[in-house]
């Protein structure tokens, strides 16, 4: 019995567990403070402008919005991990930028009134 207990207990405790879909929505946390959050097709982007893209669970693309820096540039987002992922700005050898998961609560402080503060959770 001991030992089909503890097996018992440990499948219980897994099932139990949150689980984290591997997918590229969500809020991502860059260490220079900026933010952009994918919803789908759609990104508030680190300048705070709501914008679409070509979404993949694993993959994200879209056109730098007008009055960002960079502006008309493309931004190609690969997930790495569920917490990591990859973004290159402009050329395909252009420098990684390096993506995190935000924590809970941090990519929602948003100004109100700007588009970041209009994109449903």
């Amino acid at each position: 019995m001991g030992r089909t207990f503890l097996i018992t207990v440990t499948l219980f405790c897994l099932a139990a567990a949150p689980v984290r879909a591997d997918v590229i929505d969500g809020d991502w946390c860059k260490a220079d403070g900026k933010r952009m959050k994918i919803r789908g097709p759609e990104i508030v982007t680190p300048g705070g402008n709501l914008s679409r893209g070509d979404y993949t669970r694993h993959s994200f693309v879209y056109v730098i919005p007008a009055g960002e820096a960079g502006a008309g540039e493309t931004v190609s987002i690969i997930l790495l991990s569920e917490y990591l992922a990859h973004a290159r700005q402009g050329a395909a050898d252009a420098p990684v930028q390096v993506w995190n998961r935000c924590p809970p609560g941090v990519a929602r402080l948003v100004v109100p009134g700007t588009a970041a503060s209009r994109v449903p959770e």
